[in-house]
């Protein structure tokens, strides 16, 4: 194990009992999958993009410490967003006293707030519009068919956008797992602003729905490649819930039970960060032994759950990873 830094020392000394030993039994718990050999898969549920987890996940990518991620549709995009138009976006940090009449004048001024942080909709929106719209009628034109993620790819590789940029491109993880061609699956990506607006080009006529790959296809995808890469144990770090926790987990119980192929090895690791209480029905707040009875789990896969804001917590267990 390589030597920890100073912020690693400091939750190691403070953080000993509670929702703060789990950040760290959780982190430890991560370390020791990679040091095993194991894979691992991070979820990203929530307004992460926006919150600007890029700053750390990008390198967690570049560190090669996540090997497969799960995200909304508004994750994928909204990482672009805040690498063109960083400037225009306007952080409300009274949001909480905001009236109707307040939301109202923020969307006149297109400002479509995210908590604390409004996303500027001509400047984010539109500027990714117009370029995402050629990679889409060039691939139809040419008969292909890709992946949502994939056309993101293809739009920063191509450094169309490098005129737009007003964060270091460091900080952009999109751009990071571009570089490496990194697997992503975005379930629903349907419910995202550039999956809205793929839409109302299939409404228009000016595309064909089947230009972009499915979320079926998404699955189908999924489950090859834990096939393929699961001989050391795979495992699933949540941050939040939802579609982007709830799809990919569902892979082994897929293949276990529906494809019967049943040596298939249950998640080796799982923690979720989450400030979802636990309620009825409630998959967020969920506590992971549930996932026992759904053959997601095993009863001896190391299970944590850290109950607090993912945007505090996820930081710090990447920093302990990094050895910060």
């Amino acid at each position: 194990m390589s030597k920890k830094g100073e912020i690693s020392k400091f939750i190691e000394k403070y953080y000993l009992h509670f929702n703060a030993a789990a950040l760290v039994d959780a982190a430890k718990g991560y370390e020791a999958q990679l040091d095993q050999g194991s894979k691992m898969l991070v979820s990203l549920a929530g307004a992460m993009s926006t919150a600007e987890l890029g700053k750390i996940f990008a390198e967690i990518i570049r560190a090669d410490k996540v090997h497969i991620v799960s995200c909304t549709g508004a994750n994928l995009e909204e990482d672009l967003m805040n690498l063109v138009a960083h400037s225009h976006y306007k952080r409300v940090p009274n949001y909480r006293d905001l009236t109707p009449q307040d939301e109202w004048d923020l969307l006149e001024k297109g400002l479509n707030r995210v908590t604390d942080t409004c996303i500027p909709e001509e400047e984010a929106f539109r500027r990714l519009q117009k370029h995402i719209f050629k990679l889409w009628k060039k691939a139809e034109d040419e008969g292909k068919r890709y992946f949502p993620h994939e056309y993101m790819y293809q739009l920063l590789l191509s450094g169309v956008l490098e005129e737009y940029y007003e964060i270091d491109i460091k900080d952009s993880w999109m751009y990071a797992a571009a570089e490496k061609n990194l697997p992503i699956v975005v379930p629903g990506w349907e419910d995202s602003t550039l999956g809205n607006i793929f839409a109302s080009y299939v409404i228009k006529g000016d595309l064909k729905a089947s230009t972009v790959k499915s979320g079926i296809e998404y699955m189908t995808f999924l489950a090859d490649w834990y096939s393929k890469n699961s001989d050391k144990g795979i495992g699933f770090f949540q941050i939040g819930g939802g579609i982007a926790g709830d799809f990919p987990i569902c892979v082994v119980p897929m293949l276990y039970q529906d494809l019967e192929q049943t040596d298939i090895p249950f998640w080796s690791y799982f923690c979720q960060i989450s400030d979802s209480t636990t309620s009825f029905g409630s998959y967020s707040g969920a506590v992971p032994n549930e996932k026992i009875t759904w053959g997601k789990l095993d009863i001896h896969t190391p299970k944590f759950i850290i109950e607090s804001d993912a945007t505090i917590v996820a930081p710090l267990i990447f920093a302990y990873l990094l050895n910060m």
